[in-house]
């Protein structure tokens, strides 16, 4: 996970930054449009109400982001979950390069639709500001075939649903 971060502030909750988390077992993205500076009990709350929605309950957790954002929270949750953190360092990183890279491209894809300006407008006139356009942004990187194995990085059966396993 890592924050994408100097965003116009955009949507009824006046964000200006985004939690990106990679679930490194499906390679999907997760976007939650944040505070960058919120408490840490906010962005706990945030993860839990709307990332372990899609990954489930998580067996462990690399973070790239400092310390400081770690703190006896993040120590404390883990433990109450019966989950593993795990903290990448310089000396010994864990965390893979494919989620780095996947982080830097739904923020480069991001900014280059706002380049113009903090809205996008549709053919009917419709607004659409950066916190509206997150989930899009997932779906498109779910649904893009990867350059490298000419396959989807998620795959989908033939009615449109996706096509993978519930691990419970």
């Amino acid at each position: 996970m890592d924050w994408v971060t100097a965003l116009p502030v955009d949507g009824e909750k006046r964000y200006n930054a985004y939690l990106a988390i990679v679930d490194s077992y499906r390679k999907n993205p997760i976007s939650l449009p944040s505070h960058r500076y919120e408490k840490d009990m906010d962005n706990a709350l945030l993860i839990w109400n709307r990332a372990i929605s899609h990954t489930g309950l998580l067996k462990s957790i690399i973070s790239n982001i400092e310390p400081k954002f770690t703190s006896a929270l993040w120590t404390n949750l883990p433990t109450l979950l019966g989950t593993k953190l795990s903290f990448s360092t310089a000396d010994h990183l864990k965390t893979d390069e494919l989620e780095k890279i996947m982080i830097q491209t739904l923020e480069e894809i991001l900014r280059s639709v706002f380049t113009c300006g903090p809205e996008l407008k549709d053919s009917h006139g419709f607004a659409y500001d950066w916190c509206t356009l997150l989930s899009e942004l997932e779906v498109a990187s779910k649904t893009s075939i990867h350059p490298s194995t000419g396959n989807l990085l998620q795959s989908w059966r033939e009615d449109g649903t996706p096509n993978f396993q519930l691990i419970l």
